[in-house]
């Protein structure tokens, strides 16, 4: 049966033209005289900004989920970094780019584009050594890391916020100093507009999932968060997430659902097994809409609590006011902004993570909870046992399935099947 009316998103085609380009520029920003720099997905991506507007990023974590959807690939860059020596239960992202470094193969095409510099930050514990073997590798490319562990948002006081800063301002003078350009302030500011918006943005269009019908679908939310880990601090993505956000809204407005049959609700943790991602579309048969997860709301959205003491979408600078003049203003902003992201939290108590989890069952009017206990990100990982027992201890059924996000050789389709099965039956879905 079908309860309610389904739409392919409008914008569909040019996001996957938005995303083709990221890949292209950077692998050809050298036939145009321009940068390229490779990172993390977390690193502060509008630093680099203000180097020019010819500056193209590869980041490691979204490029490592692409090779793993290519399973076959996936698997060759796996056992090359393994037949060097690097152990298989590694980040299996980490595993999958630096295979891709190794075998000198570029998961769209050609070989491997060498960055002209490294820029990341750590706060998982893969993060700055995974460039620093990726500087090895690729011969000694220069590395910036800004270690950005400094706890809870909770207790970021001003003596955090001034180390998070002074490490910026000491990565600005080397940029300058490894590419031989002159940096741009102006630049700058205009990317942490940009990244504080656009993050915002994604903020809205994941809580116009609280409605039922729920206009999007995790599988569906997957290939729309990505621009938020790509080109947060660039124009082209506060356009995208402009237009997403009026198109899910008139989705709303009009009951045009994600799934038609929306019988029941789920949410996911954290990564997915990316070449498994057909394990959404088996819930659909079912009439079960995965609304969202933690990861897919809070790896780059920017939340807080609004008046009525529910999760909305973080009022920009812009939106308070606030006027950004120089170069600290533009790095202070920034790392405040990025540092109350609530996939930071869980790093340093899975008690906060489990808040954010009941939270957005209340709110998103969940039914279950799916968690991957994942060998692929020990990052995200950590702490999963205590929150599948705060789950269960308020009264939420939990589906715990093992996986791996990026190494097939982990996953089990067949059987997670089965065990959705019996999940389903405990939600009284027939």
């Amino acid at each position: 049966m079908t309860k309610y009316k389904t739409k392919l998103l409008d914008c569909w085609q040019e996001g996957k033209a938005l995303r083709r380009k990221y890949y292209e520029d950077y692998a050809k920003a050298h036939e145009k005289d321009g940068i390229r720099w490779a990172g993390g997905a977390w690193a502060y991506s509008a630093i680099p900004a203000g180097l020019g507007d010819d500056v193209h990023s590869l980041t490691g974590e979204p490029y490592g989920a692409s090779v793993a959807f290519n399973k076959s690939f996936a698997t060759e860059c796996q056992e090359a970094i393994e037949a060097k020596g690097y152990a298989r239960d590694l980040c299996a992202y980490l595993r999958n780019y630096l295979g891709s470094v190794v075998l000198n193969r570029y998961v769209f095409g050609g070989e491997f584009p060498k960055p002209d510099f490294l820029w990341t930050t750590h706060i998982c514990c893969s993060h700055a050594k995974w460039y620093q073997l990726s500087s090895d590798l690729e011969g000694g490319v220069p590395l910036f890391c800004i270690d950005v562990s400094t706890g809870l948002y909770e207790d970021f006081t001003e003596h955090r916020l001034k180390y998070v800063v002074n490490q910026m301002l000491d990565g600005i003078d080397w940029l300058e100093k490894v590419t031989g350009r002159e940096y741009d302030d102006e630049l700058l500011i205009k990317a942490v507009y940009n990244e504080c918006k656009s993050t915002s943005l994604w903020a809205e269009i994941c809580a116009m999932n609280k409605a039922v019908p729920a206009p999007l679908d995790e599988k569906t939310m997957y290939s729309l968060y990505v621009f938020g880990t790509l080109i947060k601090h660039r124009p082209e993505c506060v356009a995208f997430y402009t237009k997403l956000l009026d198109e899910v809204q008139s989705r709303v407005d009009q009951k045009i659902a994600a799934v038609g049959n929306e019988q029941k609700r789920v949410i996911t943790d954290t990564q997915p097994p990316w070449g498994f991602l057909e394990i959404f579309r088996y819930l659909e048969k079912f009439g079960v809409v995965s609304v969202g997860s933690l990861y897919s709301f809070g790896l780059i959205g920017a939340w807080e609590v609004k008046d009525d003491g529910t999760w909305g979408p973080r009022t920009t600078p812009q939106d308070q006011g606030i006027e950004l003049t120089t170069r600290e203003d533009a790095l202070r902003t920034l790392a405040q902004w990025t540092h109350a992201r609530p996939e930071w939290q869980h790093f340093y108590s899975p008690h906060a993570k489990s808040e954010m989890m009941l939270r957005i069952v209340r709110e998103w009017k969940v039914d279950g909870v799916m968690l991957h206990f994942n060998r692929g990100c020990e990052g995200l990982s950590l702490g999963i046992a205590e929150n599948r027992l705060a789950l269960k201890e308020a009264g939420i059924p939990v589906l715990p399935f093992e996986g791996n996000m990026g190494d097939e050789r982990e996953f089990d389709l067949e059987r997670t099947k089965t065990n959705v099965d019996s999940f389903l039956e405990l939600l009284g879905v027939k």
